[in-house]
């Protein structure tokens, strides 16, 4: 048999180099983002901006997918959040406020999508509302409000033509990371509102939502906004599904399941005080006993995947059987997982 060459050891402090792309490049070269006339609708947007006192300050194609893009100074009284977004973090306003307000210099400009039924339809049939923001922005809430607070007249935004882009929100909204609960919230007041506007299935918007489970850990938040959904989260990704049914309709199944997932909340609620009247105490309680009532814990790998139904019937049932007095603190210090209270 021959013998195998040992592998060469790299010399210390010696930088791993990045694999460089697959493939041909693509998207526009430089010069190419402004060499073409825009299209009707673009035009349109322009004349717009101009008509609500903003100024359109370049008009051109993104360069990865070529569509076109207006970057424009607005009114900042015509800006507003879209109504469906995760709730303000002050302390991060704050921080925002306080960094601008040092280099004297607003940077990072917004995204915006014209408000339904302003200039030009944004949603057909809607009329264009007076007194209300003309504006809306997916991604740029803190930026929005830190700016306001400092007295700002106008704010920098780049207008998205397409009002689709205001219900691409998780995709977008880099400025600040969110937890579970903002994921879900958000996901589910976004649901409402398409469900109002639109009735293909969830499927349809599957960028949108990210992933199914969020729908229905979106109901349970709002429900019980102490909800630690981070606890049931890892079986609800395996079995949950994006139904195909219409968004009204399956905003009604959304509502069961949520139900169902808080009936067994209050199982697992019921056990974890029994765990600690034992005087067992972790942070990681809740997490603890739904991972042993967790059907797909230990389930074969070549087994046929359960269905949203079939397992959290089964995590019911083995929630009820639950017997506190057969755990100690052994087993929860072999436990991790997500702490209750961390959301």
């Amino acid at each position: 048999m021959a013998e195998r060459k040992p592998k060469a050891t790299k010399a210390p402090g010696t930088v791993r180099r990045r694999r460089k792309p697959a493939g041909a490049s693509t998207g526009l070269a430089p010069r190419e983002l402004l060499a073409a006339a825009p299209p009707a609708e673009v035009a349109d947007l322009h004349r717009t901006i101009e008509s609500h006192g903003g100024k359109v300050l370049s008009v051109y194609r993104e360069p990865y997918g070529g569509k076109w893009l207006v970057f424009a100074a607005l009114p900042i009284d015509m800006v507003e959040p879209t109504p469906y977004q995760r709730n303000l973090s002050d302390s991060h306003v704050r921080k925002l406020e306080a960094v601008i307000g040092q280099i004297g210099r607003f940077l990072d400009p917004i995204v915006v999508v014209r408000a339904p039924g302003v200039g030009g339809t944004a949603l057909e049939g809607d009329q264009e509302p007076e007194g209300r923001a003309k504006y809306w922005t997916p991604n740029g809430h803190h930026r929005l409000s830190a700016m306001r607070m400092l007295g700002a007249k106008s704010i920098t935004a780049i207008v998205v033509p397409e009002a689709s882009a205001a219900y691409q929100i998780l995709a977008l909204n880099t400025e600040k990371a969110h937890n579970l609960r903002e994921k879900a919230l958000e996901v589910i007041r976004m649901y409402r509102e398409l469900a109002r506007l639109d009735d293909v299935t969830e499927k349809t918007y599957a960028l949108e939502f990210e992933e199914p489970a969020l729908i229905t850990l979106g109901l349970c938040y709002e429900e019980r906004p102490r909800f630690s959904g981070g606890a049931y989260h890892p079986v609800l990704k395996r079995v949950d599904e994006f139904l195909k049914r219409p968004l009204r309709e399956a905003l009604e199944v959304r509502g069961r399941r949520a139900k169902v997932v808080l009936a067994l909340d209050d199982q697992i609620l019921k056990q974890v005080e029994a765990l600690k009247a034992k005087g067992l105490t972790s942070p990681y309680l809740k997490s603890f006993v739904v991972a042993r009532v967790n059907p797909l814990r230990f389930r074969p790998k070549g087994a046929a995947p359960l269905s949203f139904d079939e397992a959290l019937d089964r995590m019911v049932k083995a929630a009820a059987k639950f017997n506190p007095d057969k755990i100690d603190v052994e087993d929860l210090a072999k436990a991790g997982g997500v702490p209750d209270d961390n959301e």
